[in-house]
């Protein structure tokens, strides 16, 4: 990321510091007046609330900043650059994982279509020394249905277990991080414990895959290529690092946005780009094609939870979700109903705004819903910070969003219940679905954290 975006950045995150003492929507948090102080200045207003960018480095402690320095473009390129002086048994090999919201930033940026722009990615990143390229639909599906699976237990036990429902996904960080460092144990208990997309694939890099190599795990530098900077403090929890190999499931978190800066630093050009298809985890020959999950432009949990719920609770097969909007069009809600009894009802709830009146009415046990599908970014993953910001005034490009929510939508929709490699890896890799490694490697706990927040800032 250029040292000009990260200075506005930072312009920003003092600017949200001091605009967000304002009183929230009518049905939003309640409204605690108190003096705020910023750059020595003090202002009046509202309980400051969590920026919809958690990664700025605004609200960061000097641990997590260290961290996170780490997490970048120099550190990749530290990495390559040991590999072509040392000796080849130091070499680490290098693998990169881009998330499926990532490759419509790519296809617009491209002028391509998602999967052509895939393949020019690819031929990028093995051009600067990475030997094999993924994408993350794989570990996204792994994740879908162990999310599925934990729902229709909680739904299950909902009448002797007050934490059970509702549910909320786990695939968000900037959300898991406002969870765990904010509302506490009135929200953790009720988080998913399936890990994100992100996490399972490290675990399929660092513990399948590298296997299958006959590599260790540290000798495995994993990158992941993500939209949202929060990706960063997802992939260096503690929970997430194996102290006896001293790695972890993710070394490296770029943004999309570094990695196209990298490109134009570099002065690389699409047209003189090798395509070179992406790699696939079993190592199987041919190309095979990208698809997505259902959803609008995220990983469409609610969708996948929703219809499979339907199926296994009430025996009913639904083709097709309905979207209610209530405040927005990031607030929005589904409903099954049968003779005229409702049966189900979720929401999807994306941005902070949106997200504080949740928890508000939650607070006051006004919450309907049995699965709440929960992003800080507002639009959902394809409109992360770190691929859909503007350079020029560090707003969200809308048309560039617009652009990338198409691109994304041209993929074909494919169930991760049918997808035979799921199903290979269950048993190859995991010995069955429902079986301690399992359990150990696809899922993860959340629990409230103590935090010193800077002074500047008041959650």
């Amino acid at each position: 990321m250029s040292d000009v975006n990260i200075a506005k950045r930072k312009e920003k995150c003092e600017n949200c510091t001091k605009q967000c003492n304002k009183k929230q929507s009518d049905d939003g948090a309640d409204s605690h007046q108190e003096r705020v102080e910023v750059n020595g200045q003090v202002h009046e207003g509202s309980q400051l609330l969590l920026s919809a960018c958690l990664s700025c480095d605004g609200c960061l402690s000097e641990e997590e900043s260290l961290k996170i320095s780490q997490q970048s473009l120099e550190q990749v390129e530290r990495v390559l650059a040991l590999n072509k002086k040392c000796d080849a048994s130091k070499h680490k090999v290098l693998v990169a994982s881009v998330c499926s919201q990532s490759l419509p930033f790519f296809a617009v940026k491209f002028g391509l279509d998602v999967t052509e722009a895939a393949h020019k990615l690819c031929g990028f990143l093995k051009s600067l020394g990475v030997q094999y390229v993924f994408d993350t639909t794989l570990a996204a599906g792994f994740s879908i249905l162990e999310s599925q699976k934990e729902f229709i237990q909680r739904f299950r036990r909902r009448h002797h277990d007050s934490h059970a429902l509702p549910m909320f996904t786990s695939s968000c960080p900037g959300w898991i991080r406002y969870s765990e460092r904010v509302l506490g144990s009135l929200v953790t208990p009720h988080i998913c414990t399936a890990r994100s997309p992100q996490q399972i694939m490290g675990c399929l890099v660092k513990d399948y895959f590298s296997k299958q190599q006959k590599l260790s795990p540290g000798k495995v530098y994993h990158v992941l290529v993500a939209p949202c900077f929060d990706k960063k403090l997802e992939a260096v929890r503690e929970e997430f690092y194996n102290g006896l190999l001293e790695a972890r499931d993710v070394d490296c978190v770029l943004t999309s946005g570094e990695i196209y800066y990298l490109m134009e630093q570099r002065k690389v050009s699409v047209e003189e780009l090798d395509s070179v298809p992406l790699d696939h985890v079993l190592g199987e020959a041919g190309d095979a094609a990208l698809v997505r999950h259902e959803g609008r432009g995220s990983e469409g949990f609610l969708e996948h939870v929703f219809k499979h719920a339907a199926k296994e609770l009430f025996g009913l097969d639904v083709h097709e979700v309905t979207y209610k909007t209530l405040r927005n069009r990031d607030f929005q809600e589904v409903t099954l109903e049968r003779d005229g009894e409702t049966l189900l009802q979720f929401a999807a709830v994306y941005g902070f705004r949106n997200i504080q009146t949740l928890v508000h009415r939650m607070r006051k046990g006004r919450v309907p819903y049995q699965l709440v599908e929960v992003l800080s970014c507002p639009g959902g993953c394809l409109s992360g910070r770190g691929q859909a910001e503007s350079d020029a005034d560090g707003r969200v490009d809308k048309d560039l969003v617009h652009q990338m929510e198409e691109a994304y939508s041209s993929l074909p929709v494919r169930l991760p219940e049918v997808n035979p490699t799921l199903h290979t890896l269950y048993q190859d890799w995991l010995q069955g679905q429902d079986s301690p490694q399992a359990g150990a490697l696809l899922h993860t706990q959340y629990r409230t954290q103590v935090h010193t927040q800077p002074p500047h800032m008041q959650w």
